[in-house]
């Protein structure tokens, strides 16, 4: 009997530490300032997720009503319009596709700026043009509101494990308020310098991304061609010079990884159409600065003619299809 009550005694206890952590749990998620989320795209969605599962409440917006559904099953506020969002939040991420989406939901006329507070913090994790970035932080500014740009490496898997890489341009004085909502999302936040240079990072590493993507498609359809199975070749460039992130990570050739676009038609993860976007942009960025990219120039082109030829809406990996149709014409 002694034991059974020393047991229930026990037992008791456990019960008062569960339901004593919950309450703290509850406290401490319900102390969480809200944060606005604008743009639930392929990335954006697992972003804003990941918020709401370190205890962030979150009003979300985005111009496709559908993509809202999930993040609201999810427990987020959706809201009709940036400016509605900046009226309810006082820090907003935004995840867009390009320059001009990010100048019209910053300055549009249902913008975030209409009716941006005081003191608000707004993060871009967008990839656009450096100088469209200094542009929004200028106007932010006129508002008391501060700016900072902070686009992301990773891809969808990433976005969704909550380990993306941030590179972070900005106010310095702003990294730690920055730092504390992009370690929900990520487990690298690097502060890079003033605004701009955030964007000016992700461009160099999309231009090498695109760069060793190629390399890599090319080499494997060679392997192939010369009677090497697609498993062993990446196996030995994995263990070897050549390895890179698209052979060991994302490789591009069906069949030789699990999880990955090549797996499943190229479909999902990072489209073609937003690859030739950010080879663009390096181009511009080159030009303007007087920089030689030859690589970065020709790979530029190979993803606009793949925009051309229907690969547009295909993960930038399917250039390996693109380069063994090309041979079959």
């Amino acid at each position: 009997m002694a034991v059974f009550f020393r047991g229930s005694q026990n037992l008791l206890q456990k019960l008062k530490n569960h339901v004593s952590f919950a309450n703290v749990s509850s406290r401490a998620m319900a102390s969480k300032t809200p944060v606005g989320f604008i743009g639930l795209g392929n990335m954006g969605s697992h972003m804003a997720k990941n918020l709401l599962k370190h205890g962030y409440p979150v009003f979300a917006s985005d111009i496709f009503p559908e993509s809202c559904k999930e993040i609201q099953d999810l427990g987020a506020q959706v809201l009709d319009s940036p400016a509605e969002v900046a009226d309810r939040a006082d820090r907003i991420i935004t995840m867009l596709p390009s320059s001009p989406n990010v100048i019209e939901v910053y300055t549009g006329l249902k913008g975030i700026l209409k009716k941006v507070k005081k003191g608000s913090l707004l993060i871009d994790s967008s990839t656009i043009d450096p100088s469209v970035s200094k542009e929004m932080a200028k106007e932010a500014e006129k508002m008391g509101a501060v700016f900072m740009d902070a686009p992301v490496s990773g891809g969808v898997g990433a976005a969704s494990s909550g380990k993306l890489t941030f590179m972070v341009g900005g106010v310095e004085e702003e990294f730690t308020a920055v730092q504390e909502l992009l370690t929900c999302m990520g487990t690298n936040v690097v502060y890079c310098g003033e605004v701009g240079t955030g964007q000016a990072a992700k461009i160099c590493n999309n231009m090498l991304l695109a760069i060793s993507m190629i390399g890599t498609a090319e080499t494997m359809n060679l392997g192939i061609r010369l009677g090497l199975d697609p498993k062993l070749l990446s196996k030995i460039l994995n263990m070897s010079s050549g390895r890179c992130w698209s052979s060991d990570t994302y490789n591009p050739v069906p069949g030789v990884m699990e999880g990955v676009p090549s797996a499943n038609n190229y479909q999902g993860g990072f489209g073609t159409t937003l690859m030739a976007k950010d080879l663009g942009l390096a181009q511009d960025t080159a030009t303007n600065t007087k920089t030689a990219i030859p690589l970065g120039s020709v790979s530029h082109q190979i993803y606009r003619v793949m925009c051309a030829r229907g690969y547009a809406q295909k993960d930038f990996s399917s250039v390996f299809q693109f380069l063994r149709e090309e041979e079959n014409q």
